[in-house]
């Protein structure tokens, strides 16, 4: 896969900021938007970015720069978004099996809120009828993203309200005049078929005509990135034409403009940020060579949480001949990131480089093993700065009470 980077630049990064470091593509961010902004018609689509992908305030700041909204799954990614300077026209707030009291907090920040259950659709209802407008996620029973850590829009899944109480969620509307100003559906990751979407899309097409007051349509996101040299992500070109023709017939069923919304989080973050790690040590195991680097799951979880593939490059020695080596992590834990994986012969010393590593890296990371994570550094533009330090035994510290 192609570096958005030198070699020689990487290497720079680490004599300034150390390993491990995580290092995110401005360019690339604002490329990926751009594209969805060309495809798509911007009268009637909209986009949020999800940033529980990546939360560094430099990012939600570039992006509400390009003119994104901001898709929030938690109050206090709300509130951060707020911080970066979004308006609560453009900070869209969906979770999930949450207190009641955290959307009344979203209410005060006058966002669009989207209700994830029966129990709280009532109570938004009872508290605010008809005056403060809100969306309701359903759960379509659509089996997307490849596996069960993934899709969300199963019929086992936590996420939404089922299609198969659209009854009780009338009954809930109706009762108290509340004003839905949207239907929301997520079926998960990694969703490289069109049809997935527009399946989805279809569901909500037939719910129309309960809405009197519905001014549009959220598909959620998902959209596939290539992680492997041999991958192609989502057909964006098809997906916006598809997107289009659905759109129309929703407004024409509907009898009003219908705005059709989506929320990409991986799609504009992922092959903007890579990982530069050091190899502590190679140790043999009978036929297995293991490459020990300063890192582990605590930093980048996605290889054992989803068994996710990251391409890996040794720019120490780039055109080595090729060994197997399993590369794992400094943790006490098994912390495998490759598993006999083909690269150029690494020693120690060496730097690995993990691609696609801006979604779901840094911000899944934590400090066990009382392991510091990592500096993250933003080039954008041609400037190249720090955006957050390496954390200290301090940082490790500092809530605890001495």
């Amino acid at each position: 896969m192609q570096s958005l980077f030198t070699d020689a630049f990487f290497k720079d990064l680490v004599l300034q900021y150390g390993t491990p470091l995580y290092v995110y593509s401005g360019d690339k961010i604002a490329l990926q938007y751009k594209h969805l902004q060309e495809s798509f018609d911007p009268k009637t689509t909209r986009f949020f970015y999800a940033c529980k992908a990546l939360t560094n305030q430099h990012i939600l700041q570039l992006i509400r720069d390009l003119g994104c909204g901001v898709d929030c799954s938690s109050i206090n990614e709300a509130y951060m978004a707020v911080r970066a300077g979004f308006t609560p026209e453009r900070i869209l707030y969906t979770s999930n099996g949450i207190a009641f009291d955290e959307i009344e907090a979203a209410v005060e920040l006058g966002i669009h809120i989207n209700i994830d259950s029966l129990s709280n659709l009532e109570k938004m209802g009872a508290k605010y009828g008809h005056d403060y407008p809100v969306g309701i996620r359903l759960r379509p029973n659509i089996m997307a993203g490849g596996n069960l850590k993934i899709s969300t829009g199963h019929e086992q899944s936590k996420f939404g309200i089922p299609l198969e109480q659209i009854d009780e969620i009338l009954q809930i509307v109706h009762r108290h005049n509340m004003h839905i100003r949207g239907l929301h559906i997520h079926t998960g990751s990694e969703i490289k078929d069109v049809k997935v979407f527009m399946e989805g899309a279809t569901r909500l097409l037939e719910l129309i005509d309960h809405f009197p007051e519905l001014s549009c349509m959220d598909l959620g996101g998902g959209f596939k990135v290539a992680y492997r040299p041999d991958e192609s992500g989502t057909n964006i070109l098809q997906l916006a034409e598809e997107t289009r023709l659905m759109q129309e017939a929703m407004s024409k069923r509907a009898g009003r403009p219908i705005e059709i919304w989506f929320e990409p989080g991986k799609y504009l973050v992922s092959e903007c940020g890579y990982l530069i790690t050091r190899v502590n040590v190679i140790k043999e195991n009978g036929s297995t060579v293991f490459a020990g680097i300063d890192s582990g799951f605590n930093h980048l979880i996605r290889p054992m949480f989803y068994d996710a593939y990251h391409h890996i490059r040794n720019i120490s020695q780039p055109n080595a001949p090729k060994k197997k080596y399993t590369i794992t992590g400094n943790i006490c834990e098994t912390d495998q990131f490759a598993t006999d994986r083909l690269l150029p012969e690494i020693n120690e010393g060496d730097l690995l480089v993990f691609f696609n590593a801006g979604a779901y890296g840094y911000e899944m990371s934590s400090s066990y093993n009382a392991r510091f994570r990592p500096a993250q550094v933003l080039h954008y533009r041609g400037d190249t700065r720090l955006i957050s330090r390496r954390e200290t035994l301090d940082d490790l510290m500092h809530l605890q009470i001495l």
